[in-house]
């Protein structure tokens, strides 16, 4: 976890979240489903802009793969708090069902939904398969992005063909990404961009100014609007706050190892992983994480923010299970000030 210090207080700039319907420990996806409302509602009391849900395939630990769906259910159980997805993996889908999904999520819930694109097929390989993926359809990604743009816009791309719903709820969209290509389409397209840091770090610097210095003022956006992902792992004291990081760590490492025969590991594998050089790979995913006190998070989200120059802060709240996850929500936001409700 990076070192980030000298920080203020608290950011003052939005903070968001996403949410992954985390599975955890002992948990089962009913319960991961029922956490998602409770933090979504506990979000929307304390002030939080926005939740996002990420589409995601095959991974044990994470039940958001019907985003729409969820988002709907999530929509139904709450009132202002802006609701989207962060993001579509536009390249599993025909544009035009995603412009339907999306435009009745906007007919029934109004002036709430987002929209966040990414390529990336958000699942492995055989799950791609399964999908019945094409594996060059992410060369597609920018035509599909405008076609989408279209299909929820004022004019139909198709002669004769209209998205209903759809048409004419301008749902706003975002790309999402993790290189500089979604930075340099976000800047051309003049579309907000939001960079995943909270998992691949590497490329934040490098694409936030690819992103700024091209970018092209449109319909949507007159000016650059970053946002990136941070982890937080907000608790009542750094010894507990320490402990989930660690369970967090056993996690990630289980999803992205296997045994030799391609079986889950044992616990006593885990810990063979987590010795020996490749925990590198999960520490590398986790560089951007507040872990702490409130306000040793917030005063981390306050330097990340100012280093950055990002006008909003995606927070991805890593929990052993709901209680605590919600907790964590909770610790930040008082810690953050954050008091007036969600603006939408």
């Amino acid at each position: 976890m990076t070192d980030l210090t000298d920080a203020p207080a608290r950011p003052d700039v939005p903070l968001s979240i996403l949410d992954l319907a985390a599975v955890g420990p002992n948990e089962s996806i009913g319960a991961s489903f029922a956490g998602s409302v409770r933090l979504a509602q506990t979000a929307e009391s304390l002030g939080y802009r926005r939740i996002w849900y990420a589409e995601h395939h095959n991974i044990r630990s994470i039940a958001s793969s019907a985003t729409a769906v969820l988002i709907a259910h999530i929509a139904a159980h709450t009132e202002t708090i802006r609701l989207g997805a962060g993001g579509i993996m536009l390249p599993n889908h025909q544009p035009l069902v995603i412009a339907e999904q999306f435009g009745t999520l906007a007919e029934l819930h109004p002036d709430r939904i987002d929209l966040g694109l990414g390529r990336a097929p958000g699942s492995d390989t055989a799950t791609m398969r399964a999908m019945r993926r094409d594996e060059l359809s992410s060369e597609r990604f920018p035509q599909d992005v405008q076609e989408l743009q279209a299909w929820l816009g004022d004019n139909s791309p198709v002669s004769g063909v209209i998205a209903i719903p759809g048409k004419g709820t301008h749902v706003p969209l975002y790309i999402l990404g993790s290189s500089l290509f979604g930075a340099q389409l976000a800047a051309v397209l003049g579309l907000p961009y939001a960079f995943a840091s909270h998992f691949a770090p590497h490329a934040l610097f490098d694409a936030l100014e690819v992103y700024r210095q091209n970018f092209k003022p449109s319909e949507q956006l007159s000016e650059p609007y970053a946002m990136a992902g941070v982890g937080v792992i907000a608790a009542a004291d750094k010894a507990e706050a320490d402990r989930q990081l660690e369970v967090t760590r056993r996690i990630r490492v289980k999803s992205l190892f296997k045994t030799p025969g391609g079986g889950k590991l044992t616990d006593e594998g885990v810990d063979q992983i987590l010795d020996s050089p490749r925990a590198r790979a999960v520490d590398e995913m986790l560089t951007y994480s507040a872990v702490g006190t409130g306000s040793e998070a917030a005063a981390y989200l306050a330097d990340f923010q100012a280093k950055t120059g990002v006008q909003e802060l995606i927070t991805v709240h890593y929990a052993d299970s709901v209680d605590n996850r919600v907790r964590s929500v909770e610790i930040l936001a008082d810690a953050a000030a954050l008091s007036e409700p969600a603006a939408a």
